[in-house]
């Protein structure tokens, strides 16, 4: 008998090219789950795949599983200026809930790092912080524009009781580009010159670390080309660019392999700057210790000082754009931002340190530091001569020195901080 032909005869082929391996893999993986072959298995996928579009995407639905958690009643108006806005609350309840989708220019923050021992203001575990930080993951995704960019201040932490490193602050990188695909646009480090020597236990004592002296700072964006412009945070020239610039240059190819073209004696304005960003985190008194002080509030132990938020502001951001900082502190961010006519929201869980906080805008807003003419210097690798008489630690440093009196000297050291020189422009 003859075998009835079908209303909807499958006609059509679809060549998919496969290597062998994948080939063999894909019959095997149809063969356990019970299809007879490759294209049952593939139909049988497509089904899966549509009713899933149909019934809504799963992205969808972990977004609004996410933001039920924080509604917007979790988050409040502080105080408002001219220009933005300092909100009391979670700050996740704000990017998930209140602000409009893709209104962001620019989210510049500095969130609790995952330290190992705790702080004051609540940072969070090391091992847990990637988990503890996909909600706001999912809220920087919504509110961010399509030019706009997501900068992150992240300082290292080590492993409890040895001296070795944690790689939370790498983790995080990487599952905000793998799970919520923002592109790295790239990494910047802030150097602190006054930054005393830490861990003292591996540093000072045991003698088998250097200083940790340098925070990471992820520049991340939504989409390959953020608006940004170099332009905007020129340095001044060295003195040998100087010279070049007065007196000529001859092109021709380095050593190196690099060709210098006629251009290279070409004034533009200033250098560009390298993604290694000095700024010494001195700051003790001022008018915001001031302030906090005179009203009896807890000054906040972990301010970013106001050049980082200042550069990255210039760079990525024109007048009148929205800057938003969801962990906020002291809003250093908004400080700034009002400074250089940005719009601005910060958003702060500590009603106290928002307190301490209206001292950069009460009674007008606080204008940018001065003194920029301070120019650091970095000594070369190995500058003073090899003690051949002392040997390494045999065990790596896991037994305890005996005390050598010399521990303070190298805290003294650190405090007197580097060689400074005053720079020709500022």
């Amino acid at each position: 008998m003859a075998r009835p032909r079908s209303n909807n005869p499958r006609s059509n082929v679809a060549n998919v090219r496969l290597t062998d391996d994948e080939h063999a893999d894909m019959e095997e993986c149809a063969a356990r789950l019970g299809y007879k072959n490759i294209s049952e298995y593939l139909r049988s996928l497509h089904e899966a795949a549509r009713k899933t579009v149909a019934e809504g995407r799963p992205e969808d639905a972990k977004f609004e599983d996410v933001a039920a958690e924080y509604p917007r009643k979790l988050v409040h108006s502080f105080h408002k200026t001219r220009l933005g806005e300092m909100m009391w609350g979670d700050s996740r309840a704000w990017l998930l809930n209140v602000a409009k989708p893709g209104s962001v220019d620019l989210i510049m923050t500095s969130p609790p790092f995952g330290l190992v021992r705790k702080k004051s203001y609540g940072n969070e575990d090391a091992d847990s912080y990637c988990d503890w930080f996909r909600p706001f993951a999912e809220g920087f995704r919504r509110v961010l524009s399509d030019q706009g960019s997501l900068v992150i201040d992240i300082g290292g932490s080590w492993i409890p009781g040895q001296p070795t490193r944690s790689l939370y602050h790498f983790k995080l990188l990487t599952m905000l580009v793998e799970e919520y695909g923002f592109h790295l646009c790239q990494e910047h480090y802030w150097w602190n010159p006054s930054k005393l020597p830490s861990p003292a236990e591996w540093v000072n004592i045991r003698r088998i670390r250097v200083k940790d002296a340098v925070n990471s700072i992820w520049w991340l964006s939504k989409t390959p080309w953020p608006k940004a412009s170099n332009r905007r945070v020129l340095q001044p020239y060295s003195k040998s660019m100087r010279d070049l610039l007065a007196n000529g240059y001859v092109a021709k190819l380095r050593p190196s392999g690099h060709d210098i073209s006629e251009k290279f004696s070409r004034d533009n304005g200033g250098s560009v700057p390298p993604n290694l960003l000095a700024v010494a985190n001195t700051e003790s008194n001022g008018r915001y210790q001031d302030y906090c002080r005179e009203k009896n509030l807890p000054i906040h132990p972990a301010r970013f000082p106001a050049a980082l938020p200042e550069y990255f502001i210039r760079m990525l951001t024109d007048v009148a754009d929205l800057v938003v900082d969801p962990f906020a502190g002291s809003c250093v961010t908004g400080a700034v931002a009002e400074a250089l006519e940005r719009n601005w929201v910060c958003c702060e869980l500590d009603e106290q340190y928002l307190a301490g906080a209206m001292a950069r805008f009460t009674p007008r807003p606080q204008p940018l530091p001065s003194g920029k003419e301070v120019v650091y210097e970095i000594a070369p690798p190995c500058p003073l001569p090899l003690d051949s008489a002392h040997k390494l630690p045999a065990d790596g440093g896991r037994g305890r020195p005996p005390e050598t009196g010399k521990t303070f000297g190298a805290i003294s050291d650190a405090v007197a901080g580097p060689k400074r020189r005053v720079a020709l422009s500022g």
